[in-house]
C-alpha cells in the first residue's frame, strides 16, 4: 500500500531469576509486527551463554519450533527482541538485529528503532581507528562506539556514545548480566517501561508489547534518558537534554490503536483528528468510508463531527499478507483488489473517503476508482495529515523527496491524479490540537528538531544554488 514504511520494534527483558526468556520476546514481538515486517530476532542470556536467532521474515516464519529450542538455553534471564523496517541499510539477512560485537567488556547486543543522522561521519571515524563494520545499518555505528570506551563502564560508554550520536532513536542494549534502554533527547521513537510479577523489568517499543509479556505498564522512557537495572532495581541517568518532539506519525499512523504513548492514547487522538478535519474539510455526502485499518479511527471522528453516517464501504482481506508482485501497472493494479474491495453500500452514496496520508498517491486513486466501479456517485477524500512533503531521517522510510508527490504537486494537482471529487488534508495546527502535545512535523514542514544529515544538507544546499 502507498503508506509511509514501518519503522522497527524493539523489546528488552530482565528477570531476576530463570524465566521462559525467548517465549515472552517471541510473545512481545508479535504486538510489534505492525513495527517492522522485513526481519525479526532474539537474544537471549544467563549470565553466562549468550545466544542470537534471526532472520528475514515475519516472527511466525523466523521462529520455528528449531529456532525457539535453540534460544531456550537453561537459566535463561534476560534478552532483547527486534521487529526490523530496514531504513538504514538493506533488506539482508546480515542487517537483521539484533546485532552484536565482541569487546573487552565481553559479548554486547544491540537493537535499535530509528535513524543517526551522524551515522555516517561517526563510521568514518570509527574505521579510522580500526573499527570493522560487517552490515551497512546504522545500528552497528552506536555498538562499535559502545565498545570503543571500553576502560569505561558499561553504562558510562552507553551515555557517551549516547552524547555523540545524533538523531531520533530508541535502543535497547545488553550484555550477559544486564539490559539498558534509551531514547533521544527530543523522544522522536517511542520506548516504554514495564514490571513483571517476579520484579522483572521490560522496555518496549509500545504498551500492548508489555501486557502480552504479562507486564504492568510503569512509565515512558523520557526523552534523552538512560535506565538500566542494577541489583533488581531500575536505575536512571538523565543524559540528554529534553527537548520533547515525539514523532507525529505515532498517532497518526504507526502506532497500535491500543497504545498510550507519552501519556496520549493512540485510538482518541485519531477520532480527534478526524473531527478536526470534519471542521476543517467539511462535505456534502452520504457516507463516510474508511480505507482500512489506518483511516477508522480518523473516520469515526469525521461521522461524529460532520453527522454524516459511518459505513465501512471497503472491505480488507485479512489472509492478503505482504504480497511481492512484479511491479507492472496491471499487477499493482490486482495488487490493490487483492488487498481491498469496494462494498454494495457505496451504490448510488456520495462517499468521504478518510485516510490517514497519501505518500506517492498511486494507492489513493486506486482506491478512488474502485469505488467508483462499485456505484460511489462522488468521491470526497480527507487524509487526517497534511500532506507529505519532505523525507523523515529518524526511522520512517517515506521515500525520497522527489517520491513524494506533495513535493512535487498542489492539492488541486493531487485531487485530479487520484481521481477524486474534493480533496483535503489537515492542517498542522490541526494535528497539534489532536495531539495535544508537542511532536515532530518534518515530514510535513521540512523542520527537523534532532537535526539532518550533513550529507543532505549539502545536498540541498546544491539544489538551491
Amino acid at each position: 500500500m502507498d503508506k509511509p514504511h514501518e519503522e522497527c520494534g524493539v523489546l528488552g527483558l530482565w528477570s531476576p531469576e530463570p524465566l521462559p526468556v525467548a517465549d515472552l520476546l517471541q510473545l512481545g514481538l508479535f504486538a510489534l509486527q505492525h513495527r517492522g515486517q522485513e526481519a525479526a530476532g532474539i537474544c537471549v542470556s544467563n549470565g553466562k551463554d549468550l545466544v542470537i536467532e534471526k532472520d528475514l521474515g515475519l516472527v511466525t516464519q523466523v521462529f520455528d519450533e528449531a529456532r525457539m529450542q535453540r534460544l531456550r538455553i537453561q537459566g535463561a534471564n534476560l534478552g532483547i527482541g527486534h521487529t526490523r523496517y530496514s531504513t538504514t541499510g538493506s533488506n539482508l539477512r546480515f542487517n537483521a538485529q539484533p546485532l552484536n560485537v565482541r569487546s573487552s567488556k565481553g559479548i554486547l547486543a544491540i537493537a535499535h528503532n530509528g535513524n543517526f543522522v551522524n551515522a555516517l561521519q561517526i563510521r568514518q571515524q570509527l574505521l579510522e581507528h580500526g573499527a570493522v563494520f560487517q552490515t551497512t545499518n546504522d545500528t552497528e555505528v552506536m555498538i562499535n562506539l559502545i565498545a570503543r570506551y571500553a576502560k569505561l563502564s558499561l553504562v558510562e560508554a552507553t551515555a557517551r556514545a549516547m552524547r555523540e550520536l545524533s538523531g531520533g532513536f530508541s535502543v535497547v542494549l545488553m550484555d550477559r548480566q544486564t539490559v539498558l534502554a534509551l531514547r533521544d533527547g527530543n523522544g522522536v521513537r517511542p520506548l516504554v517501561i514495564g514490571r513483571l510479577s517476579n520484579g522483572g523489568w521490560v522496555f518496549a517499543s509500545e504498551p500492548p508489547a508489555l501486557a502480552l509479556m504479562g507486564a504492568s505498564f510503569v512509565r515512558d522512557v523520557r526523552p534523552g534518558e538512560l535506565v538500566w537495572v542494577e541489583s533488581g532495581e531500575l536505575r536512571s541517568m538523565q543524559v540528554l537534554e529534553p527537548h520533547p518532539t515525539p514523532c507525529a506519525f505515532e498517532w497518526i499512523y504507526f502506532a497500535r490503536a491500543d497504545a498510550t504513548l507519552d501519556g496520549i492514547p493512540t485510538h482518541p487522538a485519531r477520532i480527534r483528528m478526524g473531527e478536526v478535519l470534519a471542521q476543517e474539510a467539511p462535505a456534502v455526502a452520504d457516507l463516510v468510508v474508511p480505507v482500512p485499518d489506518s483511516g477508522i479511527g480518523a473516520a469515526i471522528g469525521y461521522s461524529r463531527a460532520s453527522g454524516i453516517p459511518f459505513d465501512y464501504g471497503l472491505h480488507k482481506n485479512p489472509y492478503a499478507g505482504r504480497t511481492f508482485i512484479q511491479p507492472t501497472q496491471e499487477m499493482r493494479d490486482l495488487k490493490v483488489r487483492l488487498k481491498l474491495a469496494a462494498t454494495p453500500v457505496v451504490a448510488g452514496r456520495r462517499v468521504v473517503l478518510v485516510d490517514d496520508s497519501i505518500v506517492r498517491g498511486t494507492t489513493s486513486g486506486r482506491i478512488v476508482h474502485l469505488l467508483r466501479e462499485a456505484g460511489a456517485t462522488e468521491v470526497h477524500v480527507r487524509i487526517s495529515s497534511p500532506p507529505i512533503k519532505f523525507p523523515c531521517y529518524y526511522g520512517i522510510d517515506t521515500a525520497a523527496r522527489k517520491e513524494l508527490v506533495a513535493s512535487t504537486h498542489s492539492v488541486e494537482q493531487i485531487r485530479q491524479l487520484i481521481g477524486a471529487d474534493s480533496l483535503a488534508f489537515l492542517s498542522e495546527s490541526g494535528v497539534r490540537q489532536a495531539i495535544g502535545g508537542p511532536v515532530c512535523l518534518a515530514c510535513f514542514n521540512g523542520q527537523y528538531p534532532a537535526g539532518q544529515p550533513e550529507e543532505e544538507v549539502r545536498k540541498e544546499a546544491l539544489e538551491q544554488a
